[in-house]
């Protein structure tokens, strides 16, 4: 008998119905937003009471603040425009209500999975690549950098790929999952204009032009239809083991 991706994934249901999650998959969700939400909280708190180490900035990008409260609007204005943190966020609130029980399964949420695991996986890796590399981490960013760049990401596609849900990927949930991504990069471009700086230089269109940042995004943004892709694929074969494996398979 062979299966399609509809097919295993109506058939996937039956399994484990979406109503009800196992212990420890509710177990390995909370864990898993509680790390989001520590590294996110943390950040966020750090930020306001300006706690980080003052680093030497490079022109147009964020990080130029008033001292003390007179910086606090700008510098947790700041923290809430970096893509790392709405990662995190939408890893945080996803894992949130994947513990919650029962489980409402609604194309939100499950367009808010494929999210969590594709934005994440984009932070980790742009980070290593893109920004380590020129990236002193000093001071209390020693703590929030691991937990929002490398512990969050790891933790949350393992999750993933031993929870699930599974069967919740298809064309329509990959689209809408590059909502939030270009939500993103539309409030950055706005913001941009008012303060004119950047979270990221490889953003910065007064340095590099329109051109040259819009094909980087644009590559990024091709690069995360790759990711999910490569979900996707992971995702159906995971089903269709599941299917060959479980005697409730062979109810019609």
């Amino acid at each position: 008998m062979s299966f399609g991706p509809t097919v295993v994934a109506s058939r996937l249901v039956r399994w484990v119905p979406m109503t009800s999650i196992s212990r420890g998959a509710r177990t390995a969700f909370g864990v898993n937003a509680a790390i989001a939400w520590l590294g996110v909280v943390l950040t966020v708190v750090l930020s306001g009471l300006g706690a980080y180490t003052f680093q030497t900035i490079e022109p147009g990008l964020y990080g130029i603040h008033p001292e003390g409260l007179a910086g606090v609007v700008s510098r947790l204005s700041d923290t809430a425009s970096y893509f790392t943190i709405w990662s995190n966020v939408v890893v945080a609130v996803t894992m949130t209500l994947l513990a919650r029980r029962p489980l409402r399964t609604t194309a939100l949420l499950r367009t808010l999975r494929l999210d969590s695991v594709l934005m994440i996986t984009i932070t980790a890796i742009v980070y290593a690549v893109l920004l380590a590399p020129s990236t002193e981490v000093v001071g209390w960013s020693r703590l929030t950098d691991p937990i929002l760049h490398q512990v969050t990401p790891a933790v949350t596609v393992l999750v993933w790929l031993v929870y699930g849900p599974r069967g919740w990927i298809s064309g329509r949930t990959v689209l809408a999952a590059l909502v939030i991504p270009i939500a993103w990069v539309a409030w950055i471009l706005l913001r941009a204009s008012v303060i004119d700086a950047y979270p990221y230089g490889f953003v910065n269109i007064a340095e590099y032009g329109v051109g040259p940042v819009a094909a980087t995004v644009a590559g990024i943004l091709a690069f995360g239809l790759v990711v999910m892709s490569i979900y996707w694929g992971i995702d159906t074969a995971l089903c269709r083991r599941h299917a060959r494996l479980s005697p409730a398979a062979e109810i019609s």
